[in-house]
């Protein structure tokens, strides 16, 4: 398992848990899979912003391999 800094780690159709932004808090992870990437930089420090498949929006923290 990876974390979720990098961009080029991720892509669509992976599965990841992802921290939302009502969540940020208590650090609860919802899993999914990929559907956008929405983090236009190579890296973010707090994890690339991904949209699931489901509609929920948040940052990546786990990358399931």
């Amino acid at each position: 398992m990876n974390d979720g800094t990098k961009r080029i780690d991720i892509l669509a159709g992976l599965k990841v848990s992802i921290v939302l932004k009502q969540d940020q808090k208590t650090g609860k992870l919802t899993k999914g899979i990929v559907k956008d990437i929405l983090t236009n930089s190579a890296n973010h420090h707090h994890g690339i912003k991904v949209r699931l498949e489901d509609g929920h929006v948040g940052r990546v923290k786990t990358i399931h391999t």
